[in-house]
C-alpha cells in the first residue's frame, strides 16, 4: 500500500468537457455526460482522488449542473459520488473565481484548465505560484513567451505542468 496522500483537484471550468453541460443545457454533443467530472468521480471511487472542486464564472449554474450530474451519472453509475466544493457560491458571478478556489488548495493538489483559451495562462500562472500542479487543454497559452514562463514556474516549484490535446486522432479532424 503506498504512502502517498490521495490527491485533492480542481476542475477549472463547468461547460461540456468537465459537465457535459452547456449554456444551452445538457449537451447533445459525444459529451452527454462530460469527460473530466466522469473521470475524476471515477478516479474518486476507485479510491485514487479525495477531494474534488469546480471553479467556473457564473455560480448560478451550479444547481443545474449538480442536477444533469445526478441524472446522467449518479443515476447510473454504481456507487458514483457526483459532490464536489463549487466556486463562485450559487449566487454569484466572479471571472476570478479561480483564484479562490487554488487558494483553499495546499501545495501538491492538482488543477485541471478546461476554460476558454485566453483564460488558461492566467489560471495556470496562479495555480504554479502557488505550489500547485497543471494539467492544461491545448492550447496551454496564446503567446510562447508565456508557455515558457509556465514550464519555468513548473522546474522552479518542482512541479508538472502537462498539456492535454484531445481529438489527436479524430478521424473527422
Amino acid at each position: 500500500m503506498s504512502d502517498l496522500k490521495k490527491l485533492n483537484v480542481l476542475m477549472c471550468g463547468t461547460g461540456e468537457y468537465t459537465t457535459g453541460y452547456n449554456d444551452a443545457g445538457a449537451s447533445q454533443s459525444d459529451k452527454k455526460v462530460g469527460v473530466v467530472g466522469l473521470t475524476l468521480f471515477d478516479l474518486r471511487r476507485r479510491g485514487k482522488v479525495d477531494q474534488l472542486g469546480m471553479v467556473g464564472v457564473n455560480g448560478k449554474k451550479f444547481p443545474a449542473i449538480r442536477k444533469h450530474l445526478e441524472e446522467k451519472i449518479q443515476g447510473v453509475y454504481k456507487n458514483m459520488d457526483i459532490n464536489f466544493t463549487s466556486y463562485p457560491d450559487n449566487e454569484s458571478i466572479n471571472p476570478e473565481a479561480y483564484r479562490a478556489a487554488i487558494d483553499a488548495m495546499a501545495p501538491g493538489d492538482a488543477v485541471i484548465i478546461f476554460t476558454p483559451d485566453p483564460s488558461h495562462y492566467p489560471i495556470a500562472k496562479y495555480a504554479l505560484e502557488r505550489k500547485i500542479h497543471v494539467l492544461v487543454t491545448k492550447p496551454a497559452t496564446q503567446l510562447l513567451e508565456h508557455h515558457q514562463e509556465l514550464i519555468d514556474l513548473a522546474e522552479k516549484n518542482g512541479l508538472v505542468c502537462w498539456v492535454e490535446h484531445h481529438k489527436r486522432v479524430r478521424r473527422s479532424l
